[in-house]
């Protein structure tokens, strides 16, 4: 049960993301332009989710390296798609209204229903309570919130097909920016710039001054959020190299902080473009006339309020 919930269940989830890329890549021959060039980053795509865990890391790597070299030369295109009729489109909107949401909350919901679900692993004759993978989670609630999708819509097959791979073809390849600047945050930890970021504000941040800690650390998750664009790459770094040191270590109660430090990451996701799948995304989905900072521009000012409120709220609870 253990290898089965910890291992293989999560693949199948992922194998499914590298079927949905092979009939992208599929589609992509259908394109008129850099038609080679799309077919090979989604073939690569599909082949990393699919064979990922069996692939040697170097092969891994050098694949990556090829579908941004096709991304850097514009050899990835999107391609032309039959667009529905307005009239299309009103009909189906009076018909379906605001259940056409109801898969979306779906996919939170379930996931965090699942994420109170625990299973024990057992190592030397101990049970330690685990949660479930976080594929798992995503990957069920997914398939739960299709179904619910397909019986509300009743859409055809070839259609879910067609506009799955116009969607992901949008997107293109800021669709896998998550994953590289995770990992990236990962390459950063082992290489230790935790412990030379500790060392540059040591020399500047008066040892034992709680309040100054406390609010380098909330701007260090901000800035390095910003710039990796994912809060969990910047926890890592940030935590180990001013969070511990500054704050923790004056007496700041580890679970509070911590929390807060994530959450203080996430105003920096508000604010970058470098999240991709939160700020760039969406305007490509929803074709705005700005498709760079339409998003960040409407998030900034809740942003930059919530900065102040976790200087505060890390002051007042977590000490």
């Amino acid at each position: 049960m253990t290898d089965f919930l910890g291992i293989y269940f999560p693949e199948f989830f992922y194998v499914l993301c590298g079927l949905v890329c092979f009939v992208t890549a599929y589609r992509a021959g259908k394109n008129e332009s850099a038609r080679v060039g799309t077919i090979l980053f989604w073939t690569l795509t599909g082949i990393i989710f699919m064979f990922g865990r069996a692939l040697p890391s170097a092969a891994v790597g050098g694949m990556l390296i090829i579908m941004g070299c096709l991304t850097v030369t514009g050899q990835v295109k999107m391609g032309k798609f039959e667009e529905s009729t307005p009239q299309f489109r009103q009909a189906a909107s009076e018909r379906i209204g605001t259940k056409i949401f109801l898969p979306a909350v779906t996919v939170g919901l379930i996931a965090l229903i699942l994420s109170f679900v625990k299973y024990d692993v057992i190592k030397d004759g101990v049970a330690t309570p685990t949660a479930l993978n976080g594929a798992i989670m995503t990957g069920v609630a997914c398939i739960i919130a299709l179904i619910l999708a397909f019986a509300i819509c009743k859409p055809k097959i070839s259609e879910t097909k067609e506009d799955t791979s116009r969607l992901l073809m949008q997107v293109g390849a800021a669709c896998l920016l998550p994953q590289l600047l995770g990992a990236l945050g990962s390459v950063f930890a082992e290489a230790g710039v935790g412990e030379v970021i500790s060392g540059m504000i040591s020399s500047v941040v008066p040892q034992g001054n709680i309040v100054v800690g406390v609010i380098i650390y909330v701007f260090g998750m901000v800035i390095f959020t910003m710039i990796m664009g994912n809060a969990f790459a910047a926890f890592t770094v940030i935590t180990a190299g001013i969070g511990v040191p500054f704050v923790i270590s004056q007496g700041g109660n580890p679970a509070v902080i911590g929390v807060l430090g994530m959450t203080a990451g996430y105003c920096g996701t508000l604010m970058t473009p470098m999240a991709a799948n939160f700020n760039i995304v969406p305007c490509a989905v929803l074709e705005t006339k700005d498709p760079k900072w339409a998003v960040i521009k409407a998030q900034l000012p809740m942003a930059l309020m919530m900065i102040a409120v976790h200087i505060v709220l890390m002051l007042l609870l977590g000490f």
